[in-house]
């Protein structure tokens, strides 16, 4: 396998800051997003392909050029990102905010490691480290927190890679992949404007916190450290270290295979016919039954968390494009001998269903509770990560589509990416990250049970 860290070449690191914003800003931190405060940032690779004959210097003259010029004036519309999160001593909880003289860390660098095999979509040839040195370092320390980090990364004579580090507490992954989808219009049209479906809503009165969730969340971080009372660190939590023989997975559901097992589900719950059955349901609980067998897991309860966004499920509705963080789920708790009888996959679908249909008038129900989930876990909390409603692959700089998008991050938290197929097909694009024998053995469950649908 290739090793992405033999040979990377730092070219500059440059600091980027929003054009045309005289104002200072700040938001305050709602509930939803101070739940993320301790979370490791959240990142993700984008991998584009040079057509060009005169490929280095047409990424040096043209390509990098006009990124750095359209991320300017995409934070135009984005100030926060440009900011830093802060937690002052006469606040009772954090706040996200611009300050003049606030910008982007983007770092540039050279790589020698092998294009394509980066951007392979055999199964799981790639180790989990490969994609680490495409992907910076948010700046954190305990008095505040980066918003975000870029970084640029070519591939001399075959392409370039957009690393993006985000700060969870500061916005989930719907609006970062609409921050990014902005800058590769504005980038593509050449414009210093985005069309309305790309702006971002900032009105934080709109999220409802009668019993005061915030200052529970913000309360259980002053107090988590018994030593040091009133601790406002914004350093991260320590999730585990991928293990060294770590690797990636991709795997697809196409339409005709994400349709069989839908059928399969309903022949086995012909009483039940109301049981939720969309795309994400079946997909997710066929990949946690993967996993929960391929690990062995031993634990009497198998737990998995579903995570939905709820601009649309609260009441009333708020601004698709509100900026911030607003997920919202529960834990499904079943069963070991359920998820590993023959019925499994019905266990799962079921379980997920009945969590999806308790959201839609219990939205908040136990929200106060929900931080207990965000810390690194000892027992196993399998989650999702993504959405293949976000259309990752639509991203297009003016240089054509992604050849691959991927998330990084999920190799310390062990959740299960997903994002819509790079062939535009409707497929359903999930990945892993499991040790090289676990994911044989995955990846054995993953086709063989979709071949005998």
């Amino acid at each position: 396998m290739a090793d992405a860290n033999k040979s990377m070449k730092l070219v500059e690191i440059c600091k980027v800051a929003p054009q045309y914003v005289d104002q200072e800003f700040s938001l305050p931190l709602t509930f939803f997003d101070i739940l993320w405060l301790k979370f490791p940032s959240v990142q993700r690779l984008y991998f584009y392909e040079i057509v060009s004959s005169s490929k280095n210097s047409f990424f040096f003259d043209s390509i990098l050029p006009k990124l750095k010029t359209s991320l300017s004036l995409t934070l135009h519309h984005f100030p926060p990102l440009a900011g830093n999160i802060t937690w002052p001593q006469d606040s009772p909880k954090p706040i996200l905010s611009y300050l003049r003289g606030d910008a982007v860390s983007v770092t540039v660098a050279e790589s020698d490691a092998d294009f394509h095999h980066l951007v392979s979509s055999n199964s799981f040839n790639i180790e989990a480290k490969e994609y680490h040195p495409l992907v910076p370092q948010l700046e954190v320390c305990h008095e505040k927190a980066a918003a975000l980090a870029l970084q640029i990364t070519l591939f001399p004579n075959n392409g370039f890679s957009i690393g993006t580090s985000v700060h969870h507490a500061a916005l989930d992954g719907k609006i970062s992949t609409m921050f990014v989808k902005s800058w590769a219009y504005i980038c593509k049209h050449e414009s210093d404007l985005v069309p309305d479906e790309l702006k971002p809503f900032y009105d934080r009165s709109v999220i409802p916190d009668p019993t005061r969730i915030d200052l529970i969340y913000s309360n259980h971080f002053l107090n988590m450290d018994l030593e040091r009372p009133n601790n406002r660190s914004l350093m991260p939590l320590q999730f585990k270290a991928p293990q060294p023989d770590s690797v990636r997975g991709c795997f697809q559901f196409t339409p005709t295979k994400i349709e069989a097992i839908r059928h399969l589900v309903k022949e086995k719950k012909q009483q039940q016919q109301s049981i939720h059955l969309s795309r994400f349901c079946l997909t997710y609980a066929y990949a946690w039954v993967c996993i929960v067998k391929a690990e062995e897991i031993k634990s009497e309860k198998i737990q998995l968390a579903i995570a939905v966004d709820c601009r649309s499920r609260l009441d009333p509705k708020i601004s698709e494009n509100y900026f911030g963080n607003c997920i919202g789920g529960r834990v499904v708790v079943v069963e070991r001998e359920g998820i590993f009888g023959k019925d499994g996959l019905v266990v799962a679908v079921t379980a997920i269903s009945e969590a999806l249909e308790g959201l839609d008038n219990r939205l908040l129900d136990g929200a106060e509770a929900w931080i207990e989930y965000i810390q690194p876990q000892a027992d196993k909390l399998i989650s999702v990560a993504g959405s293949h409603r976000f259309r990752v692959y639509d991203t297009d700089f003016g240089w054509g589509r992604p050849r691959k998008c991927d998330f990084i991050s999920n190799d310390r938290t062990g959740a299960i990416s997903f994002s819509d197929s790079k062939d535009g097909d409707g497929s359903i694009e999930i990945g892993v990250v499991l040790n090289k024998q676990c994911m044989e053995i995955f990846a054995s469950l993953f086709a063989n049970g979709l071949e005998d649908l």
